[in-house]
Order: C-alpha cells, then sequence, then structure tokens
C-alpha cells in the first residue's frame, strides 16, 4: 500500500465513516464479412456500462450500434453485446418493448442479440470477452475470438471518471485496460483495434502514454481528462434522455456515410466539430484513422438514413438525474404531483450536497484547516500519476463512504483524489503518520471509518451540513 494511500485512508477513517431508424439488418444472407475479406474478419464489442432508466441513453446507444454495424454486413457471431436490459420493459418505459435512440426514432430493441445481461456486465466479464476467453456464469459465451490480421471495434457507453469506467456494480481502471490491450497486441490476438468511448473524463483511460501509439490501436473519446460527456434528446413522452451527444453524432454520421469513403478520421473531426459541449479527442496510433470507417464498422453498402433534426437539449451527463425532475416539474399540470417531484428534487440535491461536504471535509483535514489551500486541492487538475495511490483510495471511497456504482454523481469528485495522491507523496505521510505508519494503521483507519459511516448515517437535515450551499429547490421554484 503506498505512504498517500494511508494518508486518505487516514482521512477516511475521520471522516466517512428492427431495424435502425428505419430498417432491420437487411438480410441474414452470407456477405463478405462472413468470408473475411483478404482474411480480415471484423469483430465488435458494444457495451453498455449502466442500469437504471435515468441512463435510458447507454441502452439506447448500444442498441443503435448494434443495428449500424449489422446493417453494415458484420455477422451476429462477430458482435458480441454486453447490456443489462432492464430499459425495455422497465415500469417507467410507456412504450414497453420499444427504445429509440432520437426523439424521431424507429424502435432499436428488436433484433438485438443481448450476449450478456444484467449482472454479467462486470469488468472482468468484459475484459475476458474482449481477450476471447468465455466468462463463467452464463451469457450465450459468445467472445471476440479475432486473430492476428482481424479488426476489432469497440463500444463503451457509460459513466466515467478520471483513470476509469462504471460498470453496473463495479468499475474498470484505465491501467486494467491498458495491460490487457498491450497484452493482446503482443499475443497477436488482432491485427488492428479502434475504440470509441463514451463517458466522462473519457480521454483519462488513454491519456498520458495508457493507450500507446505502438500496439496498432486508434481511440477517440467523448470528452478530455477533465470534463464531462453530455447527455442529449430529451423525450417528454419517455421521461428521459435518449442519447448522448458524441454518441449519436458518430451513430448518426455511420447511418448516413458512405463508410467505404469516409475514413475515421473524417469521422472524427465530423463528430468533434458536431460535439460543441466537450472537446472529442483521439488517441493511440493515429497512423489508422486514415482506414476507412468500414473496415471496422462493416463494409456492405447500406441505405443511408437521414433523420430530421431535432433539438439536442444537452446536459452534463452528471446533472441528468436533477435535469429530468426539472423536466418532469415543468410538465406537471397539478401541484400535488408538483409537490412530491419538488420533495423528490430536493433529496437528490441534498444528497449532493453531502458527497461534496465529506469531500470538502476530507480536503480541509489534509490541509489543516485552510479553506484557500482545500479550495485548490478540490479545484485543481492535477494528471492521473500516482496510479496506486489512486485506485486505493478509490477503491476505499466507494467501499466505505458512496458506492460508486450507485451513486454517479460521486464520481465527479474523484479527481480531488488524483490531485491529493500526486501531493502527499513519502514525505508528507511521514509527517502526517510517523516513519513507523503502515499496513496495521490502515486496518485501523478502516474500522475506524465504519464507526464513522454509522454516525453519519444519524444526519437528517443535510442543509445543516453547508448551510447555504444549496437553496431550497421548492423555494426557487416558487420565485420563478
Amino acid at each position: 500500500m503506498s505512504p498517500s494511500a494511508v494518508v486518505l485512508f487516514a482521512v477516511f477513517a475521520l471522516l466517512c465513516a428492427a431495424r435502425s431508424f428505419g430498417h432491420l439488418y437487411q438480410d441474414e444472407a452470407l456477405t463478405e464479412d462472413d468470408r473475411g475479406e483478404n482474411g480480415v474478419k471484423l469483430w465488435a464489442l458494444l457495451v453498455a456500462g449502466s442500469s437504471g432508466y435515468e441512463n435510458y441513453r447507454h441502452q439506447a446507444d448500444v442498441c443503435h450500434a448494434y443495428h449500424v454495424l449489422r446493417n453494415h454486413g458484420i455477422p451476429d457471431n462477430r458482435i458480441v453485446v454486453m447490456m443489462y436490459d432492464d430499459i425495455a420493459y422497465a415500469r417507467n418505459n410507456p412504450t414497453p418493448g420499444v427504445i429509440v435512440n432520437h426523439v424521431n426514432g424507429s424502435n432499436l430493441y428488436p433484433g438485438v442479440v443481448k450476449d450478456y445481461t444484467g449482472n454479467l456486465v462486470t469488468p472482468s466479464n468484459f475484459l475476458d470477452v474482449l481477450q476471447g476467453r468465455r466468462p463463467p456464469g452464463g451469457g450465450t459465451g459468445k467472445v471476440i475470438a479475432s486473430g492476428p490480421r482481424d479488426h476489432v471495434f469497440v463500444y463503451f457507453s457509460d459513466h466515467g471518471a478520471p483513470g476509469m469506467i462504471a460498470f453496473p456494480s463495479d468499475v474498470l481502471y484505465a491501467r486494467n485496460l491498458s495491460n490487457v490491450i498491450t497484452s493482446m497486441h503482443e499475443n497477436g490476438q488482432f491485427g488492428k483495434m479502434v475504440i470509441y468511448l463514451e463517458a466522462c473524463e473519457s480521454g483519462s483511460m488513454f491519456d498520458g502514454g495508457l493507450l500507446p501509439d505502438n500496439v496498432s490501436v486508434y481511440a477517440t473519446t467523448a470528452a478530455n481528462p477533465y470534463e464531462s460527456s453530455y447527455a442529449c434528446y430529451w423525450d417528454p413522452v419517455r421521461e428521459a434522455y435518449l442519447g448522448d451527444v458524441y454518441s449519436v453524432n458518430w451513430l448518426e454520421d455511420s447511418d448516413k456515410e458512405n463508410l467505404r469513403w469516409e475514413t475515421l478520421i473524417d469521422q472524427f473531426k465530423i463528430v468533434r466539430a458536431e460535439t460543441n459541449t466537450s472537446h472529442v479527442m483521439e488517441y493511440g496510433d493515429l497512423s489508422i484513422g486514415a482506414m476507412t470507417v468500414s473496415q471496422f464498422q462493416g463494409r456492405k453498402e447500406a441505405e443511408p438514413i437521414v433523420l430530421p433534426s431535432a433539438p439536442m437539449d444537452a446536459v452534463d451527463s452528471r446533472d441528468v438525474p436533477v435535469a429530468i425532475l426539472e423536466n418532469k416539474i415543468e410538465a406537471a399540470t397539478d401541484l400535488d404531483t408538483k409537490r412530491v417531484l419538488l420533495g423528490e428534487l430536493k433529496n437528490v440535491l441534498n444528497n449532493r450536497v453531502f458527497v461534496q461536504e465529506k469531500v470538502r471535509e476530507m480536503a480541509l483535514l489534509l490541509r489543516y484547516g485552510s479553506t484557500e489551500e482545500a479550495n485548490i486541492l478540490l479545484t485543481v487538475k492535477q494528471p492521473l500519476t500516482d496510479f496506486d495511490c489512486y485506485e486505493e483510495a478509490v477503491e476505499n471511497f466507494s467501499k466505505k463512504c458512496f458506492a460508486l456504482s450507485e451513486n454517479p454523481y460521486a464520481l465527479s469528485h474523484l479527481q480531488f483524489f488524483v490531485n491529493a495522491c500526486k501531493e502527499f507523496d513519502v514525505g508528507h505521510a511521514r509527517l502526517m503518520f510517523r516513519e513507523e505508519v503502515g499496513v496495521q494503521d490502515a486496518v485501523v483507519a478502516v474500522a475506524l471509518m465504519e464507526v464513522s459511516m454509522q454516525s453519519s448515517a444519524l444526519v437528517e437535515n443535510v442543509d445543516a451540513l453547508h448551510t447555504g450551499f444549496a437553496k431550497d429547490p421548492e423555494e426557487e421554484y416558487r420565485n420563478q
């Protein structure tokens, strides 16, 4: 355990206690992708890493991606889909069995072969499937069985944070993904790989050399290492955001373009220009950008699909739960419904205040009560370099404070741990904990943390923790 992590653990101990828009994949006849072109087969792994109806957009993105690939000739036996599959028939869904990715879009749910659903959507299963290993515990058993000349396309849509992407009950760290990709390259498990990544701070999964330029992998991300990605297409009928800005931009581009003529760098430039809510980035072997999109998303010529324009209604992905409630409140026609929704909104905001305040108190402790220095620790954007400290700190924070898979908003505060791990080196650790600090101290810290969490559970009025931090939402709406 790194000394920096021990410093943070001690702080925890004190505080935390069909058809794609108009046609289903076009036929089941043998295509050139079934046979392979010049011995090169195309494989794809599509992952929606979230669960819950408020995350509707992630599974909608993946369903859309599935039809893009099928429409362009990639056979189902070389497409692996991982999605929780709790949206199409969710109680909240007013159109059971229907998932759309655009306000004017067709049903994308029919025809999607879901290989791993529910609790099988995990980081370990994702890495197993990517490496051609059949995961234990169920599913179709389909894997990416690519060879040394084959092309692999990976698309992931969900929440993220510095150096990680989220799954329904766990997270995947950047180093783990990087190590697997490097190992696959060394073992000749693919010829070329392209990764499209939709998540907040998604650039941090590849930045700083995490994705080398010599392993034949090209990646684009929805955001740089320090910013959120954005949801879009509010649907007042389904009361959900139907897509993500970066994702719908590449998906709708692939729907309408001739992929045999469009290069990956062409698509990157189009998506970057149309995604005006965050900075779309590219990483890895940039020479792969000169290859055509068809060499990864399917070689078959498909009928172009062009949808009428619709308002993006873009919102920071981490603010989606708040935006959903605000939209519902605005649409409500009776006072009783508004009152219930206002109560729900207040609870969401209070929970956010609670998370913010706990992280702020950690910063104050590390900065010996200096508000000015604590604010710097909370707001500066340091690059992630001390992975050991950061991953240990995040694991402890998730287990003892706020389960990250269940509290996506808490992900927005993990930059604090990046900053703290970078600043508190061995010298700082010795200063705070004496030279003999070690594993036993960390064990004691964990035990004390559990007691602290029991005390935290007794807090009833979050506003008292942070007076004036968040206004009463009901009062705000009355004053509008």
